[in-house]
């Protein structure tokens, strides 16, 4: 039985720009960060978490061949490259105030849903990442689609 997720990955194109973004601008830390000399094992995660990490990994062998790295790198740079990640944070508007103060690429302010406060932003490579304030729901509740 599975019993938790424990790793995530997304595509960036430079691993050192990905850790001055990540643990710089974000303030994540390093949880691991191997030279396997076929890549580097680079994962991120919040501080204190033992938990879930993200790979930042750079497209290419062993995972992809080179001509299907090319085209996932095209494809990041487009910033369709598929990856996201999502954060919880305790105060919304004042974590968005923080990063825009940090020159973070900001892609919507804060908003107010049934489920609670997020607002999005996007990495240097053009990876989208929401951040949620959570809010209790409660049990029985029905979201009206107009207001998702």
């Amino acid at each position: 039985m599975l019993t938790s997720i424990n790793l995530s990955q997304i595509y960036v194109l430079d691993q050192q720009q990905a850790l001055d973004f990540y643990v710089g601008k974000l303030g994540l830390e390093v949880k691991t960060d191997f030279d396997l000399g076929f890549m580097r094992w680079l994962t991120v995660g919040v501080p204190g978490d033992d938990g879930r990490q993200v790979l930042l990994e750079l497209p290419g062998p062993p995972a992809r061949d080179e001509a299907t790295a090319a085209q996932v790198r095209d494809l990041v740079t487009k910033g369709a490259g598929g990856g996201w990640v999502g954060f919880y944070t305790d105060d919304c508007r004042k974590t968005y105030e923080d990063l825009e103060a940090k020159g973070v690429e900001l892609t919507s302010e804060p908003i107010e849903h049934f489920y609670g406060t997020d607002f999005g932003l996007r990495d240097p490579f053009g990876n989208n990442i929401r951040v949620v304030q959570p809010k209790e729901i409660p049990a029985g509740f029905k979201p009206d689609p107009e207001n998702f």
